[in-house]
C-alpha cells in the first residue's frame, strides 16, 4: 500500500455522503467514515479525523454542499437561511486554519452570485460543481508546490519535516512533502526523509513516516526535541514545513513545534521552506500576532496515547495546537505561483497573491 493510493477526502459516487480516511486511526487501520450530518462533519474536522489545511478547505466545501442539499424546499430565501446557519457552525470546528473560512466563504460566494436568478434545485448543482472544483485545484496546487520544491533539491539531500503536511493533508500529494513524491515521479530513490514525532498527537510518528515509509523513501522518525542533534550532524539539508495560516510579512502559524524548528535552522544555516496553497495566505492580517491559536483538550497530553495515564491527576495542560514562526526565520514560502523569498510582502504582490473577497 502506498499512502498517494489513498483518498483523504472525496465525495461518495452516490454525492451523498462525504467519505475521509479516519487519521486518527493510523497508521494501524485504514479506516474510512461516510458523514452526511453537519454534527457529524463538524466533530470529524475538529477530532482531527480529517485535518491538514487543504484537506479540511476540501471537507468543509463538500460539507456545506451536503448539508444544504439536504433540505426539502423551494424557497430560495430558507435555502440561503439554512445555509449561512450551518455555513456558521461548521466554520467554528477549529479556527486557526484559514482554509476552512476559506472554502465556506467561496460557496457562499456561489450561493450569492446565483439565488437570484436559480431555484433551489439548480443552486444545488451550482454547489456541488465548486465543492468539486476546490477539490480538483488542490490537487493541481499541491503537484504544483511539489515541483517547485523539487527544484531545490539535490540527489542524496536529508529533508526534515514537521507533522504531516503530505498527501494525508490534502486532496493528493500534500504541500511539504509534494517535494519528495514528485521527485520519486521522476525516478529519485536516493531521499532521506526525517520525520519530526510532533507530539502530543504524534502526527509525524503515525501520518508523516507513515506516508514516507510506504512510498519506499528512506524514512527516520525523530521526537522533536531530538532535531537540534541530528541537525549539529549535518544530516539534515533542506527542511520543508506546512501552514496552516500566512499574515502578510510572512509569519506563519503550523503545527506546534514548527518555530523551534525553524530556531534551530536558522542557528545550523540550514534552508528552511513553508509550503503553502495561495488560499492559506491571509493578507487580512499583518503579522502573525493577530492569528488565533488553538487550544486543545489537556486529555491529549496527560493520556490519549498512553496504555495508562502519565501525568498526575489535576496537573494543568499548556496544550497550543499551533505556533506561530517569525518571518525571519525562514528561507523562503514555496506557493503555487512561485516561491516567495523576503521581503514577503513584496514578493506575495509580485506573484499576484491579493487579498480574498470577503
Amino acid at each position: 500500500m502506498n499512502a498517494l493510493s489513498l483518498n483523504s477526502v472525496v465525495l461518495s459516487d452516490d454525492e451523498k455522503e462525504l467519505v475521509i480516511l479516519d487519521q486518527t486511526l493510523l497508521p494501524c487501520e485504514v479506516k474510512y467514515l461516510h458523514l452526511s450530518k453537519a454534527e457529524d462533519i463538524w466533530e470529524a474536522i475538529y477530532a482531527l479525523r480529517v485535518r491538514g489545511a487543504p484537506a479540511i478547505g476540501v471537507a468543509a466545501a463538500y460539507g456545506i454542499y451536503l448539508v444544504s442539499a439536504q433540505l426539502e424546499t423551494d424557497d430560495m430565501n430558507a435555502f440561503c437561511d439554512n445555509f449561512r446557519k450551518q455555513k456558521a457552525f461548521l466554520d467554528s470546528a477549529r479556527p486557526t486554519a484559514v482554509n476552512l473560512s476559506w472554502a465556506l466563504n467561496r460557496m457562499e460566494k456561489v450561493l450569492d452570485e446565483n439565488k437570484a436568478t436559480l431555484p433551489v434545485a439548480d443552486m444545488k448543482k451550482r454547489l456541488l460543481q465548486e465543492a468539486h472544483a476546490i477539490r480538483e485545484e488542490d490537487i493541481a496546487i499541491s503537484r504544483s508546490i511539489g515541483q517547485l520544491g523539487f527544484e531545490l533539491l539535490h540527489h542524496g539531500d536529508g529533508i526534515l519535516t514537521h507533522c504531516n503536511a503530505g498527501t494525508l493533508a490534502t486532496a493528493k500529494y500534500g504541500t511539504a512533502l509534494a517535494p519528495v513524491y514528485v521527485a520519486l515521479e521522476n525516478g529519485w530513490d536516493d531521499l532521506r526523509v526525517y520525520c519530526d514525532e510532533t507530539r502530543p498527537l504524534l502526527q509525524g510518528a503515525r501520518l508523516s513516516a507513515f506516508e514516507m515509509q510506504t512510498a519506499g523513501v528512506d524514512t527516520t522518525l525523530l521526537c522533536d526535541n531530538m532535531a537540534s542533534l541530528l541537525m549539529k550532524r549535518g544530516k539534515v539539508d533542506i527542511i520543508f514545513v506546512g501552514c496552516d495560516r500566512m499574515a502578510a510579512n510572512g509569519d506563519f502559524a503550523n503545527k506546534i513545534g514548527t518555530s523551534a524548528v525553524a530556531i534551530l535552522a536558522k542557528h545550523y544555516g540550514i534552508p528552511i521552506f513553508t509550503c503553502v496553497p495561495t488560499s492559506t495566505i491571509d493578507l487580512s492580517i499583518a503579522t502573525g500576532d493577530e492569528i488565533v491559536i488553538e487550544e486543545r483538550k489537556p486529555e491529549e497530553v496527560t493520556e490519549t496515547w498512553y496504555a495508562q495515564r502519565m501525568a498526575p491527576e489535576g496537573v494543568k495542560v499548556f496544550n497550543p495546537a499551533f505556533d506561530v514562526t517569525d518571518h525571519t526565520l525562514i528561507t523562503g514560502v514555496i506557493t503555487e505561483k512561485g516561491i516567495a523569498y523576503p521581503p514577503f510582502d513584496k514578493s506575495f504582490e509580485k506573484l499576484g497573491i491579493k487579498p480574498k473577497e470577503n
